[in-house]
Parts: C-alpha cells; sequence; structure tokens
C-alpha cells in the first residue's frame, strides 16, 4: 500500500506521454529524420525543466521525502564517456523505435514484441554490472 503513490505517478506519467505521443513510433522516426520539431521540443523543454529544478535544489538545499538533504555530486568533465554512451543509447533508440521509459508504456498499449526489447535492456544493465570495475569510467 505505501507504494500505490508511486503506481499513480507512473500511471499518469505514462498517460501523459502516451497523449504527447512521445511513445509513437511514427514520431521517434520523424526525429531521426529530422522531419519535425515535436520530439525536439518534448525533449528540450525537459532539459530546461530540469536544469531550473536541479538549481533550485542546489541554491535552496532541498531535502528529499526523507528528510535528507539531496546532494548532487559534480560530473566527470570527460566528453568522450558521454558522447560514446549517447552514441549508443541513440543507436538502440533508433533500431528499437523505444527509449528506456516509454518501453513499458508499450507493454501497456499491448505491443508485445517490446517485452524482447525489455529482455535485452535488462540483460544488458546486469551485464554492465557484471563489467563495471573493468571498464574505464
Amino acid at each position: 500500500m505505501k507504494y500505490l503513490k508511486y503506481l499513480i505517478v507512473g500511471v499518469f506519467f505514462g498517460i501523459v506521454l502516451s497523449k504527447a505521443e512521445v511513445v509513437s513510433w511514427y514520431r521517434i522516426y520523424e526525429m531521426f529524420r529530422f522531419d519535425s520539431f515535436h520530439m525536439y521540443g518534448i525533449i528540450g523543454s525537459a532539459i530546461a525543466v530540469g536544469i531550473i529544478l536541479i538549481q533550485v535544489i542546489k541554491r535552496n538545499h532541498l531535502k528529499s521525502i526523507l528528510g535528507t538533504e539531496i546532494n548532487i555530486p559534480p560530473k566527470n568533465r570527460s566528453v568522450a564517456r558521454y558522447l560514446l554512451g549517447g552514441i549508443i543509447f541513440g543507436l538502440g533508440w533508433a533500431l528499437t523505435g523505444a527509449c528506456p521509459g516509454p518501453m513499458f508504456i508499450l507493454v501497456g498499449h499491448g505491443i508485445g514484441v517490446i517485452l524482447v526489447e525489455i529482455a535485452s535492456a535488462t540483460l544488458g544493465t546486469f551485464a554492465y554490472g557484471l563489467l563495471r570495475d573493468k571498464l574505464p569510467h
């Protein structure tokens, strides 16, 4: 029962993404072909909101729901790792037509083949966990 609020927020988030057509393969296809601004507008506004909220959290020393101060450590400034990670993420997104968040929304839409992608993402995350200590960070 204590996790019900997370389920409600997740369902609401799924509805918002569905109505905004963020989970639409055609919208993603348009984005990667540079045919439409729709997805770039959504991503850009999410980045803007994120930047503003991070600044609010840092400047006001906000606390989490548990009462602990939210600590955001500085990022490593190595550009190469972000470029490589972004390329891998973008290729996966372009090949499958879905990024990690909307994968579960697509299951809710009844698109069962996305379960293969979810299993692959889970396996990849598990493999990264096993190899993390051996990878350059």
